[in-house]
């Protein structure tokens, strides 16, 4: 028989596939470090993309935070300027009222009535002085009470007092002036 050596064959075959093993392992190696460089740089491309998205957010939020600032300022403004007309068109509607106080004062103050102060805090106007009787401070309650500039007449107090060696009567009362509209001026007006 004859012998043949296969061991050096053997030998060979195995070589070889420990060269492809190294081949592939090396290919493998190197693809493996392909994919990870290429994920790499498209994450760090995304991320690139995405820092500069933040950027331009945040130069457009502080863009907004400058108008939302100059808006609130224009919004104090324009509070301020609405509260500024409105004492204006408040002292605007009440410039007569007190010229129509003093008038209808001197209408409505019966003779022998004297006024010593005069006072108004918001609409209601107090009233102080002395009179020779008790029934004239009844006739000027009567007498506000039917104008229509004044409602609600009450007396504070009446009492006994001496002015200037005469013997005569000191009163408080207080009275609520109304408020009058421009057709109820007008009609009230053409009245008289």
């Amino acid at each position: 028989m004859i012998r043949i050596n296969l061991l050096p064959h053997r030998e060979l075959a195995r070589a070889a596939r420990r060269r492809q093993f190294n081949v592939l392992l090396g290919i493998a190696v190197a693809a493996g470090v392909a994919v990870f460089a290429l994920g790499h740089s498209i994450i760090a491309a995304r991320q690139s993309n995405q820092a500069e998205r933040n950027a331009y957010l945040q130069q457009e939020i502080a863009k907004l935070d400058i108008q939302i600032s100059e808006i609130k300022k224009i919004r104090e403004q324009t509070q301020d300027l609405l509260e500024r007309k409105q004492v204006v068109e408040t002292l605007q509607s009440n410039r007569t009222e007190v010229v129509h106080l003093f008038d209808q004062m001197i209408r409505l103050l019966p003779d022998g009535l004297y006024l010593k102060s005069f006072k108004q805090e918001g609409n209601v106007v107090t009233m102080s002085g002395y009179t020779q009787s008790s029934a004239r401070v009844s006739t000027l309650m009567r007498n506000l009470e039917d104008s229509p500039w004044f409602d609600s007449a009450g007396l504070v107090e009446i009492k006994s007092a001496t002015v200037n060696n005469l013997r005569a009567n000191e009163f408080v009362l207080t009275v609520k002036q109304t408020q009058q509209t421009p057709e109820a001026e007008t009609a009230k007006g053409s009245k008289a």
